[in-house]
């Protein structure tokens, strides 16, 4: 699913629930009921509260929290299947899938616009997509620039910078002649 439980552990929560408006029918004690579900007595409370105040239907799953989620899970399903048959399939000129790309093939499916690329890449990564490197390196790499890069510029950056006298880090405070 998309947000938290199940629809078997949400089942599995309602049935717990319902099982103990059969103990507050038999007037069975909250902290036995406690017991018996394995729940804390907090929890039995606010269910016998709920019960008390609107029966067995007021103790019924309310299905997921949070918001409605913007795909059903059949538009899922059909927009996991749109993206493996690659972004060239759907009119772009490389197979490179991005997440404005994406956003533009959920609009186009389902007429769904995600507003906030941010909300859209961690939607796509809790269905199962992560970010991939390219299997194969640019045509336009320079090979040479790279090893050059490596062997001389880098280890120059990165070797910490020695001084023969005594400083100060702070270039708007040096330190006293």
């Amino acid at each position: 699913t998309i947000r938290g439980l199940t629809p078997k552990e949400r089942r599995h929560r309602e049935d717990r629930r319902s099982a103990a408006a059969d103990l507050f029918d038999q007037g069975v004690p909250q902290a036995e009921i406690a017991r018996r579900l394995d729940v804390t007595r907090q929890a039995v409370h606010h269910w016998h509260r709920l019960w008390q105040d609107g029966g067995r239907t007021a103790l019924a799953s309310t299905g997921p929290p949070g918001a409605r989620p913007y795909l059903t899970e059949e538009q899922i399903e059909a927009l996991k299947a749109d993206l493996k048959r690659g972004a060239v399939a759907h009119g772009w000129q490389t197979e490179r899938w991005t997440v404005p790309r994406i956003r533009v093939l959920i609009h186009e499916r389902t007429g769904v616009w995600y507003s906030s690329l941010g909300s859209l890449w961690m939607f796509l990564h809790h269905i199962g997509f992560t970010c991939q490197r390219p299997e194969q390196r640019a045509s336009e790499r320079d090979e040479e620039a790279v090893r050059t890069w490596r062997e001389e510029t880098w280890p120059r950056i990165k070797a910490p910078r020695r001084t023969s006298t005594p400083g100060s880090s702070s270039r708007t405070n040096p330190p006293p002649p």
